[in-house]
């Protein structure tokens, strides 16, 4: 039993199961998700024996930072943990103006095979639970003593494609009783999978989707991501276009820029016109390259370009700022490092 992933419903219930009263399920929801304790002991208002029996029959998740690297550039601060089965995940700490924001991991690799990010090189090992989930946001709030009031789930693997652990997490994170963090506050990045987009346009969460596009046409996107393949583009905007009805949420689009590939100015005038019509805001992502990888990050001057052709189409767009890329943060490549050193 994943006690830390149970609803405080659940978790009344479960302790009703071993004959304990519904404020003892209440206080230790407290002491998990208000106070972030990471073992037992540390609930003090709890008996020792009810300490020593919870713990033998509810293993309480807790990650274990293994490696930390802070950039001197910008003072961002990627961890990589271990999870109970010493497998490792990566989470980031950014600070910008508006606060503290964490980016997160949904899974241990990841199966979407986008053909320019290290986090797939392996490929999926399982998802995360909703208790691994949190307590990256829990543990980085706790070691950093900073408040963390965004989070983004766009570290590595596909949120979507681990959709009952993530609504679970989204929900708990922005329970009242719990961390309590806003709801408008966490951005969800996924490839497009359309029926997992439609079923959490369902949900009535205000959350922010974003949609990895990466590409003008799904020619081209099936170059970058075989997901592609399986969903034209028409689908996964038509899904997108069902969200942004049914929550009122303003739609994100990410697009990296690789030389050569998809960063031409037909390539921006194309992009316009699928996007023309859409309450929208576009993040250009200078690429990050890697070893195994042979795109190059297009030149500021390309970029810019790019900007002022979205821009001049009325399409809001913003460059985005690269956090951390002194201690390797973009997805996958800390971990990738660990486990290759590991190797060796």
């Amino acid at each position: 039993m994943d006690i830390k992933s149970l609803y405080l419903d659940e978790l009344i219930e479960e302790m009703k199961s071993i004959n304990q009263p519904a404020f003892r399920a209440k206080q230790i929801y407290e002491w998990m998700h208000t106070k972030l304790v990471s073992s037992y002991d540390e609930m003090t208002n709890i008996s020792k024996d009810l300490r020593s029996e919870l713990s033998k029959t509810y293993p309480l998740t807790a990650l274990q930072v293994v490696d930390k690297y802070v950039s001197k550039s910008d003072g961002t601060i990627k961890y990589l943990c271990a999870l109970n089965d010493k497998r490792v995940i990566e989470s980031v700490l950014m600070k910008y103006h508006h606060g503290y924001s964490v980016c997160i991991s949904s899974q241990v690799g990841c199966m979407m095979g986008c053909t320019f990010c290290a986090s797939t090189i392996g490929g999926k090992e399982r998802d995360l639970t909703a208790s691994e989930m949190l307590d990256q946001v829990y543990r980085i709030q706790e070691l950093s003593g900073e408040r963390v009031s965004n989070v983004v789930v766009m570290g590595t693997g596909e949120p979507l494609d681990n959709y009952d652990n993530l609504i679970r997490f989204i929900r708990i994170l922005t329970d009242d009783k719990g961390i309590n963090i806003s709801a408008r506050n966490i951005t969800v990045s996924t490839c497009g999978i359309p029926d997992k987009i439609r079923s959490l346009a369902d949900e009535g969460l205000a959350i922010t989707l974003a949609l990895s596009l990466h590409a003008p046409n799904n020619e081209i996107r099936k170059k970058l991501m075989p997901v592609a393949r399986q969903y034209e583009l028409w689908e996964v905007m038509d899904a997108f276009s069902y969200y942004y009805d049914k929550t009122g949420r303003r739609l994100t689009f990410e697009y990296s820029l690789a030389e050569g590939i998809n960063d031409e100015e037909d390539h921006a005038r194309e992009l316009s016109k699928l996007l023309r019509g859409y309450n929208c805001h576009v993040n250009l992502i200078p690429i990050n390259p890697i070893e195994e990888r042979k795109y190059v990050k297009s030149n500021s001057k390309k970029i810019q370009n790019f900007k002022n052709i979205l821009e001049k189409n009325r399409i809001n767009v913003t460059i985005r700022r690269e956090m951390g890329s002194d201690i390797n943060a973009a997805c996958g490549q800390l971990r990738k490092s660990y486990l290759k050193l590991g190797d060796n």
